[in-house]
This record gives C-alpha cells, structure tokens and sequence, in this order.
C-alpha cells in the first residue's frame, strides 16, 4: 500500500505522456488552448501544437490548406493574425464568409459581371466612422460581412435580385456602408433604419432597424410598406424578410446556390419553386414557380401583388404527331376566405404556343389578393396539329402564393384595433392569419395575363420577354 502511494505521488503533469495530453487538448476550444498557456510550462508548450489549431482554423477562418501554404505561416500563427483582424466576428465570421464564398462560386461561370461588381471589404476605422456619422451601433453580423465585401457597385443586375413584369423591372444593389449611411433614416416611420439594398428603377429599397423603435425589433430585415390610406407618413407597415442580417443574407444565398432562383441572362430572378408543384399529363409537364412583389403590395388596403412563372414542356421521347397548340386556359383562384373566381381566356399572354417533342414554352403572369395568401389551379386547352379536331386539356398544378410575414405602423394601430390598457400597441401578423385590414365583407382580386410586347416597358429596365421557347437540352437562352 506504501507503494501505490508512493507511485501516485510521483505522477505530476510533466510526467504524463505527451499523446494522451495532445488528445484531450483537441477536444477544447480555441478559448481554453490559450487558457492552458498560463497554466504551466508543460501545457504551454503543449497548447502551442500546431496541428491543434488546425480544426480552429478552420471552424472559426475557413483557412484552408491552399491558405495556410499560400501565406507560409503555422496553423497558431494563422488563427492568431485573423483574430487581430476580425476577432470581434468571431460568432458570425464563418456563416457570413461561407455564404460569400458559395453566392462568389456558384455566381462566377453565371453572372461574371455581377461578381466583378463587388467591393473590397471595408476597414475598421470606415465602420467606426459609420457609426459615429448615424449615431448608432452597426450589428456585428453586418460589420463582418462588410468588412468582405463592402457593397456593390450600383449597377444592373443587382447582387440581391431582380424581377421583370410586364412595365415594371426591379433589380436590387447591395449598398456600401459610406452610401447606406447617406440613406440613414431618422424620420417617423423609418426611424434608426438602414438601408441594405437599392433599385435604381423603383427606389425600392429593403432596411435593417439597427435599434428597436415604432414597433421594429432590433436587427430585423424588411421592405418599407406605406399606408397609402393615411394621412400620416409615420404610418409606415412592413414586410419582414430576416431576423437578423445573417439570417436575411444565408438564406438568400441558400436560395441562389441551390437553384431555387432561376438565372436568366446574368440576372437573378427571385421566383420560388415547390418541387410539388408539378402536374403531367400524357407527354406535356406543368411546373410553377412563385414570388411576391412588396413594391406593388399594400397591407392598408390589403393588396398583396404576386407573379408567377410557368414552364409547360414536353417530352422528348413523345411522338411527332403528339405536336400540339394551346387554344385556350381556365384558372379557378381561391382566396383566403374561401372566395373562388373563375377565369377563362384564349392563349396565354396573348400567344397560342405550339409544343412539340423536346420543346419549352415558358411565360411570367401575375394575379392580386385582397387577402394574405391565395391559390391557384386550372388547366389548358389544346388541340394536335396534325389532328385538328382532337383537343385535350392539360393540367395546372395547384399553386400557393403568401405574402412575407408583415407587422402593421403603430401609428394607425389605435385606430385599427381597440386595444384594453396594457395590450402591446403592435403585433406580428402573419398569412397564416389575418389583419384586421383584411376582415372586411367583400374582397376584390384582379387576374392579369399580360405580354410584355403589348405593353410598354421601363425605359431602365432590359430587354426581358414574359414568354420563350427552349430547346429540351439547351441552355436558357438570352431573353
């Protein structure tokens, strides 16, 4: 027993093998390796193993290999610098870095000029001057996504998307902070608001509430709404498109990357997709895709303004008789409420498009609600070429359109609502509901079908068509 005793007095730190400690060193943060430092000598020496910092180079930096070769620096040494750097974003560093470097990837064979758009990120001492010009503190998250890629430049297409509609064209600048800062606004309705992007065609712009005020919480992302029935320019409602900044910023990436948004020459086309939203039948497939248009949009009076993109295909192994051209379309719209509207017309878009095998017929419409949200479903008419006298209808899949989760001006809501003493004076509404705008006994929604050779365009806006044919295989071409 005298000894075990003796043998476990003798066991110090120094005397423990090096590989055991190097495991379990692995397993701490970045924090603990530097608190370890000041523990003894022997730990010191051991926190300092390069391949240690590897993983947190990774995690924190996304250094990678390529990096760490390229700048001829240890994996300490590496973490050390960028912390010096860009250490106060450590939280947010990697999300916001990652998005840039997928949204660059995938965008650089795509849209070379919008990537060539973009800014060097800004200096500490820019966003500092930022803050002292507005007088209040930048989120975090932004600064570090700033302090990447400072903005674009204001150009067409814009980074953040564009949408082209019969007369209307949007296409969305990401602003630099120096010009952002320009746009602060102070003003009731849009107090302590940033504005991230701009549309040189609309004005359209969409803000972050860098402080919570008039209802806002801090940090949220949206498009400005205007009350177009009060006489009060405070009474300013919002569509709320992020929580934070890297939330509104991952997600549009995540959507960009991943295909959700169609690029169609050089530019971003923000219409969503539901891989369900897709009917065959014989050899003809309809698809859907969605977006809602904030700019056209009101929540008092509630109008909310969607577009909707279909791809009607056929297949490429279908027999050449199976040639065919669409005489006429039939929608069925439901809103909200249960209210149904029926509309029949001849073609689309003022075209009568002829499928054969192979082909593609795309066109862009857009319908209103008075409602929050609304679906859509019908079918078209066609007759083959070859047998004239032989028609047959093909279907359109249900699709949904909802409008963003909005929050109404406080300064209407005393008028709008009756509220008791203590009841919050505003209130997250969302299409899942209803707004006390919306409840009202009769509801009026218009269906458009329109072409853009029939009407006039923006005189900013590209040559962009509402319809095109495609080859089954071919690229999209430029429209």
């Amino acid at each position: 027993m005298a000894a075990m005793e003796t043998d476990t007095a003798q066991l110090t730190l120094e005397s423990l093998p090096t590989d055991p400690l190097l495991l379990i060193l692995s397993f701490l943060d970045y924090r603990d390796l530097i608190n370890c430092c000041y523990v003894s000598r022997r730990l010191s020496q051991l926190s300092s193993h390069d391949p240690l910092w590897r993983r947190h180079c990774k995690k924190y930096w996304l250094i990678s290999e390529e990096e760490k070769t390229q700048k001829n620096q240890c994996w300490k040494s590496l973490f050390i610098d960028t912390y010096s750097d860009v250490g106060r974003y450590i939280d947010h560093y990697a999300a916001i870095k990652k998005a840039w470097d997928d949204l660059k990837k995938y965008l650089e064979p795509r849209c070379p000029r919008m990537v060539l758009s973009l800014k060097e990120g800004a200096r500490e001492e820019d966003l500092d001057a930022v803050e002292a010009q507005i007088g209040c503190k930048l989120p975090d998250d932004y600064r570090c996504s700033y302090r990447i890629h400072n903005g674009q430049k204001l150009v067409v297409p814009g980074l953040l998307g564009s949408m082209a509609l019969s007369n209307h064209y949007r296409s969305e600048d990401l602003l630099d902070v120096d010009t952002a800062a320009g746009g602060f606004q102070q003003r009731q309705g849009l107090k302590y608001c940033l504005p991230l992007t701009f549309c040189i065609h609309t004005g359209l712009s969409q803000y972050i509430a860098v402080e919570a005020a008039e209802g806002r919480n801090k940090n949220e992302v949206f498009y400005q709404c205007p009350d177009q029935m009060a006489r009060n320019p405070a009474a300013i409602d919002m569509f709320i498109i992020g929580a934070t900044f890297t939330d509104w910023f991952t997600s549009y990436v995540k959507n960009v990357v991943s295909g959700g948004f169609p690029i169609i020459r050089d530019q971003i086309f923000r219409y969503v997709h539901d891989p369900e939203c897709v009917a065959t039948t014989g050899d003809i497939t309809v698809s859907v895709s969605t977006s809602f248009l904030p700019e056209l949009s009101s929540v008092h009076p509630p109008h909310y303004f969607f577009t909707y993109r279909i791809r009607i295909e056929m297949s490429k192994d279908a027999l050449p008789e199976k040639a065919c051209q669409l005489d006429s379309r039939y929608w069925r719209i439901t809103n909200a409420k249960g209210d149904v509207e029926e509309v029949q017309g001849p073609g689309v878009v003022g075209e009568f498009p002829i499928i054969s095998p192979g082909r593609v017929y795309e066109y862009t419409s857009c319908t209103t609600f008075s409602t929050t949200s609304g679906y859509m479903e019908g079918y078209y008419t066609f007759h083959f070429l070859y047998f004239k006298d032989k028609i047959f209808n093909v279907a359109i899949p249900r699709f949904h359109m909802a409008c963003p989760t909005f929050r109404v001006s406080i300064a209407r809501l005393p008028r709008v609502l009756s509220l008791s003493p203590g009841t919050c004076v505003f209130d997250t509404l969302s299409h899942h509901g209803r707004s006390p705008a919306t409840m009202k006994p009769s509801c009026r929604r218009d269906h458009v079908e329109t072409s853009h050779r029939d009407r006039g365009r923006h005189p900013g806006a590209p040559a962009v068509s509402d319809s095109r044919y495609l080859d089954h295989h071919a690229r999209v071409p430029e429209m």
